[in-house]
């Protein structure tokens, strides 16, 4: 398939945690990609415990590097089968400001992201990522179910 130029969605980020959902919206960033001339940064964010020693938290970023780096390595191999520009990173903090933040430094214009289905209760009580990317990105953000 050619692939069209594109002057809207040039850089694709997706904000990546290993589920079902972030899988979902890996394959239509992919999807979008092949049918435009686009790049995907797969984001991933380590959420440190709080409050966390020196300790805790060294084994739980490693643990959580280990478990995304598995995952990325098998979307960028299928990626590549698909000749698609795919990067990683991996990166720590909260999801939410990380993403807004990624986005913003990288002129991203997209940022695609898994729908999670927390329960209404929950969700009000500790609001959500996408939620928040939703109110406070500079671009336009797509949530995948």
């Amino acid at each position: 398939m050619r692939r069209r130029h594109n002057p809207y969605f040039r850089k694709l980020l997706v904000g990546f945690d290993g589920s079902q959902p972030a899988e979902r919206a890996t394959e239509v960033a992919m999807e979008l990609a092949e049918c435009l001339d686009t790049e995907i940064l797969l984001f991933a964010v380590a959420r440190p415990p709080e409050p966390a020693t020196l300790v805790e938290l060294k084994a739980v970023l490693e643990g959580a590097r280990e478990h995304y780096l598995e995952a990325l390595e098998k979307i960028v191999r299928r990626a590549s089968d698909r000749d698609l520009n795919v990067q990683t990173e991996i990166v720590v903090g909260h999801p939410a400001e990380q993403i807004i933040h990624r986005a913003d430094l990288g002129g991203f214009s997209l940022i695609l992201l898994g729908h999670r289905g927390k329960s209404r209760l929950r969700t009000l009580i500790t609001g959500s990522t996408s939620e928040r990317v939703l109110k406070y990105a500079q671009c336009p953000v797509m949530i995948v179910r």
